[in-house]
């Protein structure tokens, strides 16, 4: 188990663990009743916060966000000598996650997308996970919603009985979603983005040699490039840039330099 804490990478605190710390620290959250918001963040989501004070507060809010694409672990291993091995891929938490609440008997919420997306993945969880306790399932509104619709997602999914609750929003939604319901939701709250589709079977993963190279962002352009390219082809090169200010301590990223949202932003 590696569990080197947190570190700051464009100043959002991401921590240098591997798959069994993550696990472990979820579960371990969960049979506590305790808030836990977790996000796997890759090279889109670090900038999300890198530009932006106050989503960057949000994100250095959630208990736990890990490095998710490769970048992300390389700029650890630059920057902090982590000599992580692995990235901590959120599709792949995701699963094991639920490998774990099956054995450990905690029941799981799935909450985004369409219900038609939800229906597929619960065949698909069940199928390899049967010991695996689904508590319920609610797909998004793909809208804001008020405080009072808030209230009434909190109480569904605490009356379901569950005790982790996987959010598929998409980034920075989703985060959004972990930093506001999480407290009042008293359980962990995944960020897990398409793993819904990857899993549910709706969406192609990358070939296991681009994700091992740090080209799984290519192969998503290829699928998806009229909603991708900008995430990529202009983000990808400015993180680089800023990854090269804070290795050359040419500039510094301050974590606590954030401006706390003023008001709820729902998204449901």
């Amino acid at each position: 188990m590696i569990d080197l804490g947190k570190h700051n990478l464009l100043g959002v605190n991401v921590a240098a663990v591997d798959y069994e710390a993550a696990v472990a620290k979820i579960i371990h959250a969960a049979e506590n009743r305790r808030a836990f918001g977790v996000s796997a963040l890759a090279v889109h989501g670090v900038m999300t916060g890198a530009m932006d004070n106050t989503h960057r507060h949000r994100l250095n809010e959630l208990e736990l966000i890990v490095p998710d694409g490769q970048p992300v672990r390389w700029a650890l291993n630059l920057l902090y000598g982590t000599a992580l091995a692995d990235r901590v891929y959120g599709p792949n938490l995701m699963l094991k996650t639920c490998a774990a609440a099956a054995e450990k008997g905690l029941g799981i919420f799935l909450f985004g997308g369409k219900q038609e997306l939800l229906e597929d993945l619960k065949v698909k969880l069940l199928a390899t996970f049967p010991d695996l306790k689904i508590s319920g399932t609610m797909p998004s509104r793909f809208r804001k919603i008020s405080s009072a619709e808030k209230s009434g997602v909190i109480e569904a999914i605490q009356a379901s009985g569950a005790a982790i609750t996987m959010v598929g929003l998409g980034c920075p939604r989703q985060e959004v979603w972990a930093y506001e319901f999480k407290d009042e939701l008293r359980m962990p709250v995944l960020a897990v983005g398409a793993a819904f589709n990857f899993h549910a079977g709706q969406l192609p993963q990358a070939p296991h040699w681009m994700q091992r190279l740090g080209l799984e962002w290519l192969y998503r352009l290829t699928k998806e490039p009229t909603r991708l390219w900008q995430r990529y082809l202009v983000l990808n090169p400015y993180y680089l840039t800023l990854l090269f200010l804070q290795w050359t301590k040419l500039r510094k990223f301050d974590p606590a330099s954030t401006t706390p949202p003023e008001h709820e932003i729902l998204y449901g």
